[in-house]
C-alpha cells in the first residue's frame, strides 16, 4: 500500500509536519522514546532512565507524545493508581531511526569535540 505524502511539506512553516518534526527532534522526545523502546515504564522509571529531565518537562513531553499518538498512557485501577507509558506502533517505528541517530552521536562525539576545540581556539576574541 502506497501512502501519498506529497501533501506534507515540513519546509513550509504552516505545515503540521514541521511541528511533528519539532516534536521528534526534541532532545527529551529522543531520550524518552529510547527509554520506552524496551517496553512500558512507569513515570519514575522514565525519570531515572533520562538523567536530568525535570518532572514538569517529562510530563509535558509525555502528554505531547500521547497527543501525537506516539505514546499510550495506561492507568490501572488500583490504590494507589498505577500509570504506565508505552510506545504505540507509530512510536515504535521511530526506534530504529532514533537509535541510528544515537549511534551516530556516539561515533562522532570525539570528532565533534575536537572540531569545537579547534573552532574555539581560532575564534577567541573574534566576536569581541
Amino acid at each position: 500500500m502506497s501512502l501519498d505524502t506529497s501533501q506534507w511539506n515540513p519546509y513550509d512553516r504552516n505545515c503540521p509536519s514541521r511541528r511533528l518534526l519539532d516534536r521528534i527532534g526534541d532532545r527529551w522526545t529522543v531520550l524518552i522514546i529510547g527509554a520506552l523502546s524496551d517496553g512500558p515504564h512507569r513515570f519514575k522509571a522514565i525519570t531515572e532512565r533520562v538523567d536530568g529531565i525535570s518532572q514538569k518537562m517529562l510530563t509535558q513531553t509525555l502528554r505531547g507524545l500521547e497527543r501525537d499518538g506516539l505514546v499510550k498512557r495506561t492507568v490501572y485501577p488500583v490504590v494507589p493508581p498505577r500509570v504506565e507509558y508505552e510506545l504505540t506502533a507509530a512510536g515504535r517505528s521511530l526506534c530504529e531511526p532514533l537509535a541510528a541517530l544515537e549511534e551516530w552521536a556516539r561515533e562522532h562525539m570525539s570528532g565533534v569535540l575536537a572540531a569545537r576545540a579547534t573552532y574555539d581556539a581560532t575564534t577567541v576574541g573574534a566576536d569581541a
